[in-house]
């Protein structure tokens, strides 16, 4: 059992946060406020810690971490480490990293790109691979429905392609917010002309946090919001392929 604010919930046996059967640690704290979040739990950032303690809680996370050791090498798997947004805690996260690399454990950072640049590449160098959400392009959209401007997370996904990082680009599809054509084919005129990225995983919008803003209390803004149709998902599909993107639905 963890005893620290620092990471909120362990996930194990997990197939959709990178390749194969992963761990899943979720970082409490998140800078953003998207609207359609499924951890709303995770955005209150922890109180400061130091790096005793730091130290203390990244050892006591390798413990868990080694108990799925098996089932890691059976499957291709490793750990994801996803949150809230595990960049706003980067002593923990690269602890972490680094002991997993000593044991040749794969990691994956799940990401939304709204951190200092030198702490994400830094992340980047560490990590074997990096889930990195793209969702808004439009900066008043992306204040409204996200919290925080994007100019941030457009200009680290141009210097994680300078670097020529490993990337996994993820498009959460959310009607009337991110699904929008306008919305699309920026995004698609963004990554042709300023990254070297032509692969991405478009997640599709669903309900299974719903219940979680009742249990906090706070309105869902999107509790009348369906997911996007198989019909829908297919043309947003052929939207990036006819523009020379590998497209994979889901993961």
């Amino acid at each position: 059992m963890i005893e620290n604010p620092c990471v909120y919930k362990i996930q194990r046996y997990s197939i959709h946060d990178g390749p194969g059967i992963r761990t899943t640690l979720f970082f409490q704290g998140c800078p953003l406020s998207c609207r359609w979040c499924h951890n709303p739990e995770s955005q209150k950032m922890p109180l400061p810690t130091d790096i005793k303690e730091i130290k203390r809680v990244a050892d006591q996370l390798m413990e868990e971490i080694e108990k799925d050791l098996i089932f890691y090498d059976d499957s291709g798997g490793g750990v994801t480490f996803s949150g809230g947004e595990p960049l706003s805690q980067p002593q923990l996260l690269f602890n972490l990293l680094d002991q997993c690399r000593e044991k040749e454990i794969h990691t994956c950072v799940d990401t939304s790109g709204f951190a200092d640049a030198h702490i994400l590449l830094k992340a980047a160098q560490k990590a074997d691979l990096i889930l990195y959400d793209i969702k808004i392009m439009d900066e008043t959209a992306h204040v409204e429905f996200c919290g925080k401007k994007v100019s941030m997370v457009l200009e680290n996904l141009k210097q994680l392609s300078d670097h020529t990082a490993n990337v996994r680009l993820r498009f959460p599809l959310v009607p009337q917010i991110t699904d929008i054509d306008e919305n699309i084919g920026k995004m698609i005129a963004f990554l042709r002309k300023d990254t070297k990225f032509r692969k991405i995983h478009i997640l599709p919008f669903h309900k299974a946090g719903e219940g979680k803003y009742q249990n906090l209390g706070i309105k869902n803004e999107l509790s009348k919001v369906l997911p996007p149709s198989s019909l829908r998902l297919a043309t947003v599909r052929e939207q990036f392929e006819s523009q020379g993107f590998t497209v994979t639905i889901g993961g």
